[in-house]
C-alpha cells in the first residue's frame, strides 16, 4: 500500500486536443487514495463546448454525440474542487498535460484552484527514468497485463496507479513516500505556474522565466512597467499564469 500522510489523486484526462491553453476536457476520471488504502473514484464525461475533432477521437473513441448531453466543465466545477482539496496528485504525464489543462479549465469558468503546497507523482516520469516506454508497454512490463482499454480514462488511471506500486516493489532506490516521489518526477520544483513562466530564483522569489525581463522579480517589473502586466493579461497566455501574476501584483500593490 502506498504510505501517505494525506489522500492523493490520480487522474486522467481525455480531451478535444494536445493544446493546453485551448483545449477542453471531454473526460476525466479521478482514484482517490486514502491514507489507510480505502479508494474514493470520481468519473465524469463532460460536454467541452466545442467540436472533438476526429482525430481525437480516434484515440479515446469518445464522439460529440457522446458528450453534448453530458455537464459542461462549470456545472461539475465545484464539486470537483471540493473532491480534490485536500489532495497531492498522481498521474501518467500529470506534471507535463493534465495538471496544466486542469488548472486552465478550473480558471476559465473562475473557480479558485491553487497547486501551493500539493505534491504531485508522476508515475511517467519515474517510468521513463528507469525504463523509457508507454502506457501500454509500461503496464505489460511492470504488471504483466495488457491494458485491454487505453485511452479509456478510468481504466488509464487504475493502470497508472497499479504501475505505481509495482514500481515501488522493483526499484530499492524508490522510496514509498508522496515527498520523495514528488521531487523525484516534478520537472521543475521552482516552478510557480505550470507553464513554467514564473520560477523562484535562489532567494525564493517569482522571476520571469521568459523574454527580455528573464531573471528579474515579478513583482519589480510590474511596478517599474505596469504595461508588462496589461500585455500579459491581453496576451496569448494561460489563465492560471494570468491568475499567477495577477496575485503576485496584488501581493506586492499590499505591501507598500
Amino acid at each position: 500500500m502506498l504510505q501517505l500522510t494525506r489522500p492523493i489523486a490520480f487522474f486522467d484526462l481525455e480531451t478535444t486536443g494536445l493544446d493546453k491553453v485551448r483545449d477542453r476536457i471531454v473526460e476525466l476520471a479521478v482514484l482517490k487514495i486514502m491514507p489507510d488504502g480505502s479508494q474514493k473514484r470520481m468519473n465524469q464525461r463532460i460536454n467541452p463546448e466545442m467540436p472533438i475533432p476526429k482525430q481525437s477521437t480516434e484515440i479515446h473513441k469518445i464522439t460529440d454525440e457522446d458528450v453534448k448531453d453530458m455537464p459542461t466543465f462549470k456545472s461539475i466545477a465545484h464539486e470537483l474542487r471540493n473532491f480534490l482539496s485536500d489532495c497531492d496528485f498522481g498521474g501518467y504525464n500529470s506534471n507535463y498535460f493534465d495538471i496544466p489543462v486542469l488548472a486552465e479549465e478550473f480558471a476559465r469558468v473562475k473557480v479558485d484552484f491553487s497547486i501551493e503546497g500539493r505534491k504531485f507523482v508522476d508515475v511517467q516520469a519515474v517510468f521513463h527514468k528507469q525504463e523509457p516506454r508507454d502506457l501500454k508497454a509500461a503496464y505489460k512490463f511492470y504488471c504483466g497485463k495488457d491494458l485491454m482499454k487505453a485511452h479509456s480514462a478510468e481504466a488509464d488511471i487504475t493502470a497508472t496507479y497499479e504501475i505505481l506500486l509495482a514500481q515501488l516493489e522493483r526499484y530499492e532506490d524508490l522510496k514509498n513516500d508522496v515527498n520523495f516521489l514528488h521531487n523525484y518526477t516534478v520537472r521543475n520544483n521552482k516552478q510557480v505556474d505550470l507553464a513554467g513562466l514564473i520560477v523562484r530564483n535562489d532567494a525564493n522569489v517569482e522571476v520571469f522565466n521568459f523574454g527580455r525581463y528573464k531573471t528579474q522579480p515579478v513583482a519589480e517589473v510590474f511596478k517599474k512597467d505596469g504595461g508588462y502586466y496589461n500585455w500579459m493579461m491581453q496576451g496569448d497566455f494561460a489563465e492560471y499564469t494570468k491568475k499567477v501574476i495577477t496575485e503576485i501584483r496584488l501581493r506586492s500593490m499590499n505591501d507598500k
